[in-house]
């Protein structure tokens, strides 16, 4: 009996595999699996929490961007009418100066110049305010030049008169003042050109 029993056992052990592998290790490379998964799942995550910034961000700036866009159109949306309006103004003006130089328009004059005034005021209401332009120095950026007069009290390309007002509406040029500038009297050209041709007289004598 005892070597049939040890035949078996000797049977049994020849039937065991080989190749199986120790418990250890495969936990190990299970575990290295899961490690290199959760490190995917967060590079992937990372990449969609940085999109989601980024589309936040968009979000953010288009925002800013429409509220910008919104109070432009409301600063200026009253430019075109506000621009007809300006004609009115110039006739006005034009109507007190000649009141001015008229002998008996009192009562004219008094109802035009208050014309006017409400009118200076309703446009300032709106963010209209008139140019500079006379004593300040030529600015193509708001004032038309006209043409040239001679001054000898003011600097060249001074502005010396006004032929029409500009206005700007919150900052914005609506119009440009027309303008006449200064430039240098004639006199001093010609005073230059005698003193030129007695040198040249001088110096042939010699």
């Amino acid at each position: 009996m005892s070597k049939k029993t040890e035949q078996q056992d000797s049977e049994v052990e020849l039937e065991t595999p080989l190749n199986v592998e120790p418990e250890g290790e495969v936990v190990e490379d299970e575990a290295g699996q899961l490690r290199q998964e959760l490190a995917q799942v967060q590079s992937e995550a990372k990449v969609h929490q940085e999109q989601y910034l980024r589309t936040l961000a968009d979000m953010e700036n288009l925002r800013k961007r429409t509220q910008r866009d919104k109070e432009e159109l409301a600063k200026f949306a009253n430019e075109n009418i506000l621009r007809e309006i300006l004609p009115v103004m110039d006739n006005l003006e034009r109507a007190v100066e000649h009141a001015e130089q008229a002998e008996s328009c009192d009562g004219l004059f008094e109802g035009v110049q208050m014309t006017l005034t409400q009118f200076g005021q309703l446009l300032s209401k709106f963010g209209v305010e008139p140019v500079e332009a006379i004593g300040q120095i030529f600015d193509p950026a708001f004032h038309q030049a006209m043409g040239q007069l001679e001054s000898e009290e003011h600097p060249v390309n001074t502005v010396i008169q006004q032929m029409q007002k500009g206005y700007q509406l919150n900052d914005r040029l609506l119009r440009p003042a027309f303008v006449m500038l200064a430039k240098a009297a004639e006199v001093e050209k010609a005073e230059d050109s005698d003193t030129e041709e007695n040198t040249n007289e001088d110096t042939n004598e010699e």
